[in-house]
């Protein structure tokens, strides 16, 4: 924690920072509103599926009832216990946390028996409204699924870590430091909607923590070929004998290669390089205006086709081996089925990492795929003609919310 300060008043020049971050906010909100920007139906669609379980629930008013007597016999147990606590009496939880749920971890949420009751009166609602709103029966699997996860999603943005004057850490710190955190954070806050262009881009790292290849990406190797979306790399062999045909890996598109090669002790192109192969690694464009009107027949193209055609003159072998990772690998999938078309017979063999080819059942990611859905991106890809990296990792952040989003807002603005 942060040491409290000998002086409680905060500079001027702060707050006049604050403020014109917040102008300049308010002036970019207004803006994005005008050209549509950043409008988007979630909203709508969360509440839709909110409005169709409370239909089914109001349908059944005898299941309703039994589940609202049920959780007032949890508050009766809760309040029953607190009494006898506060009255210097031993007493068991009414109900405990998950073992692997974080947020209670500070001894706080136990020894003190005001914390200790909100956090049970948190778990005792969240816990109820869980069951319950997966117990809602006649909805579509789809919308049952979408219920599920928006569930999680409110009674995790509820809990009581989440919020300053409920969290005791963040009390003490406020304490110790008379305010300054708060304001700390609001700054961070005003940062990061900034960096955002209005939607807020939580600071999950340092940014000048890491440079590529002093601290990332720092097995050695060259570009030798490079088109509109790819760079070619070729790292340098570290064996007397390599294996003769050379292997190209074609990583995800939406990260960066070096995924694939954060550091020596982890990395997967350092490996597969001692083992005695050649490698050839795609490094993928980060896409702006300029190329909105490229398409998925273009990333396969001047994607792997391009990086086979490459390989090959590099080395001046006909047969190579070639490894998708992650959506990497669903794009070498679909240049397997061209060339197999053509008759194009250069690849000697495809592997795949955690690869999709059957999108029949594609998990948790689900909840963002419907009619509706795709049609407002696919209606934004043709305004604007790429999607914002931002806007996919908070995405991705909202199904781990309180590992991925509640932490960060945690550390970070309070």
């Amino acid at each position: 924690m942060t040491e409290p300060t000998a002086d409680s008043s905060l500079p001027l020049e702060q707050w006049q920072a604050i403020a014109e971050k917040s102008q300049r906010l308010m002036r970019d909100f207004v803006a994005r509103q005008g050209d549509g920007v950043g409008q988007n139906d979630d909203m709508k669609r969360m509440n839709d599926v909110f409005m169709q379980a409370t239909m089914q629930l109001l349908s059944d008013p005898a299941k309703l009832a039994e589940a609202q007597a049920s959780l007032w016999k949890g508050y009766m147990d809760l309040w029953q216990n607190t009494a006898l606590r506060m009255a210097g009496q031993e007493v068991d939880p009414v109900v405990l946390p998950h073992s692997d749920d974080r947020r209670f971890k500070h001894d706080s949420w136990t020894e003190n028996a005001v914390f200790d009751y909100m956090k049970q009166s948190y778990l005792l609602s969240s816990n109820w409204v869980t069951e319950l709103m997966g117990g809602v029966d006649g909805l579509e699997p789809k919308t049952k699924k979408q219920l599920d996860f928006y569930t999680r999603l409110y009674v995790d943005a509820l809990s009581p870590t989440n919020f300053a004057a409920t969290n005791p850490e963040v009390l003490r710190e406020t304490a110790e430091t008379k305010g300054e955190n708060l304001v700390r954070g609001l700054s961070n806050l005003l940062d990061d909607f900034e960096r955002g262009k209005g939607q807020l881009a939580i600071k999950m790292v340092d940014n000048d923590a890491f440079e590529v290849g002093k601290d990332l990406a720092t097995t050695p190797g060259k570009v030798v070929f490079q088109n509109d979306l790819i760079q070619l790399i070729q790292f340098t062999p570290t064996t007397q004998k390599v294996h003769r045909k050379p292997l190209l890996i074609v990583p995800p598109w939406i990260n960066k290669y070096y995924i694939l090669d954060l550091k020596p002790k982890n990395s997967f192109i350092k490996w597969v390089v001692e083992q005695g192969h050649t490698v050839f690694v795609v490094s993928w464009v980060n896409p702006d205006a300029e190329l909105a009107r490229k398409t998925f027949s273009d990333y396969l193209l001047e994607g792997p086709m391009a990086a086979i055609d490459a390989v090959e003159k590099a080395t001046g072998e006909k047969k190579i081996n070639v490894l998708g990772y992650c959506i990497g690998g669903t794009l070498v999938a679909c240049t397997m089925a061209y060339m197999a078309a053509n008759k194009d017979n250069h690849v000697a063999s495809a592997s795949y990492l955690t690869s999709l080819v059957d999108f029949k059942n594609v998990g948790e990611i689900d909840v963002f795929i419907d009619e509706e859905q795709v049609q407002n991106l696919e209606r934004m890809m043709e305004e604007r003609g790429f999607l914002e990296g931002s806007e996919m990792a908070a995405t991705f952040n909202t199904l781990r919310a309180n590992d991925l989003v509640w932490s960060f807002v945690i550390n970070n603005y309070l």
